[in-house]
């Protein structure tokens, strides 16, 4: 074999193996639903990073279906879809001064224009009414549930028993 192409086979070789090991692992894609964060970097690292997307937003003609993690699409859900961020993904959007955290709920969006597809709910929150340029920060992460995105419960009005009484 000639050393030219004993360099290019051990290049090639050498490329491979490299790609083969920036891949993660098939156990890693397991514990997000088979979606991968960017191999570049890990959700903690993150948090750190300010960047900007282009986000629209779905609802209307998906209420009462499940999002890709599970929920029930209701007008109240409050979330974003991303194509690669795993589900309970804490993401802080901004919008012309207004600011809402919300989980990762849902695969999307479809649009090849669009990074982000926020819930009727976030888009409201946001006064989102179209497509537009929004800030975005992974700032943490909680864990996936069937009602991740949903608002809270108010509180049960019991009746008062005890205490003092003005008088």
């Amino acid at each position: 074999m000639s050393i030219k192409l004993q360099t290019a086979t051990s290049l090639l070789a050498l490329g491979a193996a490299t790609a083969c090991a920036a891949l993660p692992s098939p156990r890693a894609l397991a514990a997000t639903g088979g979606a991968a964060a960017p191999a570049t970097r890990s959700v903690a690292s993150k948090s750190r990073v300010h960047t900007t997307g282009i986000a629209t937003w779905f609802g209307p003609g998906f209420y009462g279906k499940k999002t890709a993690c599970g929920q029930t699409l209701t007008p109240s859900v409050i979330g974003v879809a991303n194509r690669t961020l795993p589900c309970g993904t804490l993401i802080k959007l901004s919008y012309h001064g207004r600011a809402l955290t919300v989980p990762v709920l849902d695969r999307g969006p479809y649009s090849r224009v669009a990074d982000w597809d926020l819930t009727a709910g976030a888009a409201q929150a946001l006064n989102v009414g179209d497509t537009v340029r929004i800030s975005t920060r992974v700032v943490g992460s909680v864990p996936n549930s069937p009602t991740l995105g949903l608002p809270a419960e108010p509180p049960t009005s019991a009746p008062l028993a005890g205490g003092a009484v003005a008088g």
